[in-house]
């Protein structure tokens, strides 16, 4: 007999192991970005990353919220921004669009901590919806998954 994995009782797992999940967790797994609050905790074999501030959570959240939005044009999303997204251009938003936020603030495309990353925007750009989005937005479309090996 084939081994099954319940989601319903996975997922009811993770919010109690995870109450505040990164909003940023699949940058963060695929090692494109990184974060000081970022913990990393495993759960039925799987990893996921829990923040350790609930401000900044709340903070990361609406600016991923943001970052979809402003992105929906160039990544061809006709649905509403708070669907879930395929894999690649959720990939395409949290890499993409983090590492054009910190191209658009110190000029380097390297985020060694997302949460200092976002607090540097903030003072420099005032809001959220202040952000030079024009520059992030070519961060996001221009953003490519690193292809698997299949040798």
């Amino acid at each position: 007999m084939p081994f099954a994995i319940n989601e319903d009782a996975y997922h009811g797992s993770r919010k109690s192991l995870n109450p505040t999940p990164c909003a940023f967790e699949k940058a963060i797994l695929a090692r494109c970005v990184s974060c000081k609050l970022a913990d990393r905790r495993l759960l039925a074999e799987r990893e996921t990353i829990n923040c350790h501030e609930v401000k900044a959570q709340e903070t990361c959240t609406r600016l991923r919220v943001a970052l979809r939005a402003n992105s929906a044009f160039a990544l061809k999303i006709t649905s509403g921004t708070d669907d879930l997204l395929p894999h690649n251009k959720e990939m395409k938003v949290q890499c993409g669009g983090l590492r054009g936020l910190q191209w658009a603030v110190n000029g380097s495309e390297e985020v060694a901590n997302v949460h200092q990353l976002l607090s540097d925007a903030l003072t420099r750009f005032g809001d959220i919806a202040s952000l030079p989005y024009a520059i992030i937005v070519q961060s996001v479309s221009s953003f490519n998954i690193r292809q698997r090996n299949n040798t």
